[in-house]
């Protein structure tokens, strides 16, 4: 059994799953940060390397104002809660996307997050919240603009790896496995040119449901795949 070095994740489904407990929907995203934690501790037992996350996207702000204030304060919680995960479990935790949309307090938490636990050697755990791909695309292109303007790089210079040491996911080998919850089947402006080689999963199970049994399915689905790139099939 090949186990992908990265996993992404999407993390659907939590206000349908608990809609279907006559619940509300902030209670979906509650048990969903309850099971993320979980999921990382059994990647990491799996022998994954890297997980990404989307927690919110840059679309995600035009939901309704009560549901876009629950999920914030549950990022809080969250985010006090991750810096003892990562320390405890040796969880390297790095943040994408722009936050500077959201409140001071947040960005410092997140800040703390990643400066507390960037010498951790265990799982590089990725959250992307405020996060959209063609908005990180746009993002480092404005990069790659102001170096050529101030003359540090000419245009005919730049390359794929340009771009790429320009996202918000530098240094970060591409995803193996995409995994999407909750049965919908898009990518949702998420990694888009991350994800150029990935393959990809899709399951009807939503994500507080997610186990790591399913996980193992997607590993076993991934495994029965023939890798190819660029029309060769990988030896």
């Amino acid at each position: 059994m090949t186990i992908p070095q990265h996993v992404a994740i999407i993390l659907d489904g939590n206000g349908r799953w608990a809609k279907s407990k006559g619940m509300p929907r902030n209670y979906g995203h509650v048990k969903g940060a309850e099971n993320l934690e979980v999921i990382c501790e059994d990647a990491w037992n799996m022998g994954i390397k890297y997980l990404t996350v989307y927690l919110f996207s840059t679309e995600n702000w035009k939901r309704a104002k009560e549901e876009v204030d629950a999920l914030m304060r549950l990022f809080r919680r969250y985010t006090k809660t991750c810096i003892k995960t990562a320390r405890d479990n040796n969880m390297k935790v790095r943040v994408l996307g722009d936050p500077s949309a959201l409140a001071p307090d947040l960005q410092k938490s997140l800040k703390e997050l990643e400066e507390s636990s960037k010498d951790n050697t265990g799982l590089n755990f990725q959250i992307a919240i405020n996060y959209g791909s063609r908005d990180e695309i746009r993002r480092a292109v404005q990069k790659i603009g102001e170096e050529c303007r101030d003359g540090k790089l000419l245009p005919e210079q730049i390359d794929e790896k340009t771009i790429a040491d320009h996202l918000d996911t530098a240094g970060i080998p591409d995803p193996d496995l995409l995994i999407r919850t909750s049965g919908e089947l898009r990518l949702s402006n998420y990694l888009m040119w991350q994800l150029a080689y990935t393959e990809f999963y899709f399951t009807e199970v939503p994500w507080p449901a997610f186990t790591k049994d399913e996980l193992w399915k997607a590993i076993e689905k991934y495994n029965g795949r023939e890798r190819r790139y660029g029309g060769i099939k990988e030896e």
